[in-house]
């Protein structure tokens, strides 16, 4: 397999976690609307949720994007899944 071959393989395989973590964090948000529109949360719990998304998809986003491309699907395929959620918890004082 030439390098360039190699390299879109790896881009690839990150596409498609990145897509899927991606998916995830999503999922969080729309339940907490869901939630909000049920009445089981307020704005300000929703309004929590959204910052914890977006500081964990901008981690994720760091992820899949900085660095060599084939490393980090070398650690996309051998290291235990991220949890990224939780990666985007604000820090507790």
């Amino acid at each position: 397999m030439s390098a360039k071959s190699e390299r879109q393989h790896a881009r690839e395989e990150v596409d498609a976690y990145h897509g899927a973590a991606l998916t995830e964090l999503v999922a969080q948000v729309a339940d907490a609307v869901d939630r909000f529109r049920n009445g089981e949360l307020d704005a300000f719990e929703v309004d929590h949720i959204i910052f914890q998304y977006s500081r964990a998809a901008k981690e994720l986003w760091k992820f899949c994007n900085t660095g060599e491309i084939e490393f980090t699907a070398s650690l996309v395929k051998d290291q235990p899944s991220v949890d990224w959620w939780a990666r985007g918890a604000p820090k507790q004082r």
